[in-house]
This record gives structure tokens, sequence and C-alpha cells, in this order.
């Protein structure tokens, strides 16, 4: 038994579950949905954790982009809404909070690899390089998901007064 590899594993778990969950979450908009993902790609990586290399989150990230697009393919079709999740006010706080969940529920009605595109650059703040790296694409796959994928989110979220939100990157 590799007690190193593992005490790496567990270390690194420890270390960025809350960052990775909060991807999983933005790649399947539900907490449920995205605990599992996250849970059964930690359980696939430690298998294969001594191969992963120097650069294990990239590797994770891709593991989840990867296991989030295939779940979205097998999607479940028994699942339905039987409410409105949010019933926006005319007040700001409200306000915003009614432009993010117009903003979730747009991201959740891409398509996963624009998703996932819109997901590791604006949200995860990479590269164009860096999210092709973790998707295994093209740096101009990247660009035309991107684009494409804004410009859907434009389109959904167009009537809103900030416009400024969708494709905006962040400052932290």
């Amino acid at each position: 038994m590799d007690v190193g590899g593992r005490h790496d594993f567990e270390e690194f778990v420890r270390g960025r579950s809350t960052a990775l969950l909060r991807t999983a979450y933005l790649l399947t908009g539900d907490r449920g949905h995205a605990e599992d993902l996250l849970q059964g790609v930690f359980e696939r990586v430690s298998r294969r954790w001594p191969s992963v290399g120097d650069a294990p989150e990239a590797y994770v990230r891709r593991a989840l982009t990867n296991a989030a697009t295939n779940r979205w393919r097998r999607r479940r079709l028994h699942e339905v809404a039987l409410t409105d999740v949010h019933q926006p006010t005319s007040e700001p706080a409200e306000h915003q909070l009614a432009l993010r969940d117009e903003l979730m529920r747009g991201l959740m009605s891409l398509p996963p690899r624009q998703r996932a595109v819109l997901v590791l650059r604006f949200f995860e703040d990479m590269t164009e390089a860096e999210t092709a790296a973790a998707m295994g694409c093209s740096i101009g796959t990247v660009k035309s998901q991107a684009s494409r994928g804004l410009d859907r989110l434009r389109a959904l979220v167009g009537d809103n007064d900030d416009q400024s939100a969708v494709g905006a990157r962040s400052e932290r």
C-alpha cells in the first residue's frame, strides 16, 4: 500500500474540494448532482492517483467536465420541476438575485461543452489555452464554444439592464 500517495491524495481532496465542488455545481446546476459527480470523480482519480502527474487539479477538472458531459447525455427524463424556484421582486438586492437566477437557468440550458467552456473560462478564470487543455480540445473550439454560449446567454438575459454581467471576466 502506497501510504505517501494516499496521503497526498487525501491532502489534495481536503485542500481543493470546495473549489472543485463549486465547479461541479456550475456544470450540473444542482448541489446534490454536483456532490455525486465530484465523489465519483474522486473515486476514479484515487485509483489512478500515482499516475495523475504534476497537475492533479487540471486532471480532476477535465475528469469533472467529461463526467458532467456524460451525465448530461444520460439525463434523467423522469425529473420534472414542480414549482418555479424564484419569484423576483423589484427591489435592488432581489433584482440581482433574479439576474443571478436567470443567468444560472441560462447556463444550465446550454449544451454541456458550451457550459463547460464558460464555467472554466469565466468562473474559474482560465485562459483559452488552459481551458482547451482541461477539455482536451483545440483553442479554436474553446473560442467558438465560448462565443456561441455567450451569444445564447445574452439572448436569454437580453431584457436585463445589466448586460455587463454576461461575459464579463470577474475581478478577484
